[in-house]
């Protein structure tokens, strides 16, 4: 085990294409780190450049105490699963576990009691015999991850394996690699362009856009704390709502405002902007903060707009509303036996003090917590 460490790395391909720029970033010892992001944004070039598989362009690289710029893939003392599992298909199960352990010349009894025991731990030691036509696809995927586990790396690197399976065997391989961290408690760098991935697989969360790194924490520091509008917009099922409007001061309170929206801040909400002014701006709320009811039923607030419910998805536990007001498109969370229908026009009240106001300019989330003066 060992932690892993990328220092100022900058990858470009011919013809100037930018993959990755001045990446900074440690992956602690034992630590479950998801790189997201959508395509192409850089995630699994950053993963290859770890494994040895992409050169970089600049930086440095360690894994342990060894910078590993110049050192091939198979020194690395690194293993990784693959998307596409790539399995040796005239190969058993068995045969395919233990290839990497032949060919570093383990002793034979050792090759034996490691890949035993790996297929213990992922529960295919009777599928030892099989070859992987004979597999189903989370099958397959347990068996390229007890190829990795039989190695004891200082490091596993995962790129998207689970992109294969359907959605009911994602989630129950999502528990079988938490389940696996938890027992090895190796250093893992986990590659998803699923956003739910990296909220219940992450320890942190890396989240990329375009190459570059745009905020690193826990999972719910990006969901509740997201720095810009790209990362509010990413992390959250359903995405967060926008819209654009203007901060104005009246009567000592501070409100955005647009055409047929008017919310009115509460006071530490607008005292974390106390020097933003009067000015255009990007109101931002989570669908969940969203309450929506019958005309009339909303005691009296500020902050309540008419709306109309243009789609409503029933989802079993709760119930997804789009709904329109002030023109401009929302996506309201709501009860599942909430008594709302197409062509409603209900009320709908914001929870100001869960809002985040960003820049219209650069994006930044401008309502953040300032950090504290240090005298």
């Amino acid at each position: 085990m060992a932690e892993v460490s990328i220092e100022n790395v900058t990858k470009v391909y011919p013809g100037d294409v930018v993959a990755i720029k001045d990446a900074d970033l440690v992956v602690e010892d034992e630590e479950f780190l998801v790189l997201v992001g959508p395509s192409g944004c850089g995630k699994s070039t950053t993963l290859r450049m770890i494994a040895g598989l992409e050169e970089i362009t600049e930086g440095i690289i360690r894994i342990g105490d060894r910078i590993v710029n110049d050192v091939p893939p198979k020194d690395r003392d690194i293993a990784m699963v693959f998307q596409n599992y790539a399995l040796y298909p005239h190969m058993s199960v068995y045969k395919n576990m233990a290839f990497g352990l032949k060919l570093r010349g383990f002793p034979k009894d050792e090759i034996d009691e490691r890949v035993r025991e790996a297929a213990r731990i992922l529960g295919i030691g009777h599928l030892l015999d099989r070859k992987p036509k004979a597999l189903s696809g989370g099958q397959r995927q347990r068996v390229a991850v007890g190829r990795a586990i039989v190695r004891k790396p200082a490091a596993f690197l995962f790129d998207e394996p689970l992109s294969n399976l359907d959605a009911k065997l994602r989630v129950e391989m999502r528990a079988e690699l938490a389940r696996l961290h938890n027992r090895l408690q190796t250093t893992t760098i986990y590659v998803t362009h699923d956003q739910t991935e990296a909220m219940t697989l992450g320890d942190r969360i890396v989240l990329l856009d375009e190459g570059l790194i745009q905020q690193v924490g826990g999972p719910l520091e990006l969901y509740d704390h997201p720095v810009n509008m790209f990362v509010a917009g990413f992390i959250g099922t359903p995405p967060m709502n926008f819209m654009e409007g203007r901060l104005e001061s009246e009567n000592g309170a501070l409100y955005f405002t647009r055409e047929g929206v008017k919310v009115k801040l509460p006071q530490e909400l607008a005292s974390r902007l106390e020097g933003a002014g009067a000015g255009d701006v990007v109101f931002g709320i989570r669908p969940e903060d969203i309450e929506v009811r019958e005309l009339g039923t909303i005691a009296e607030d500020e902050n309540v707009v008419q709306s109309r419910v243009n789609v409503v998805e029933p989802m079993g536990d709760e119930m997804i509303v789009y709904l329109a007001a002030g023109g401009v498109d929302f996506i309201g969370k709501l009860d599942s036996h909430a008594r709302v229908e197409v062509g409603d026009a209900p009320e709908m009240l914001f929870d100001a003090a869960r809002a985040h106001i960003f820049d219209r300019e650069t994006g930044a989330n401008i309502s953040l917590a300032r950090p504290a003066q240090v005298a």
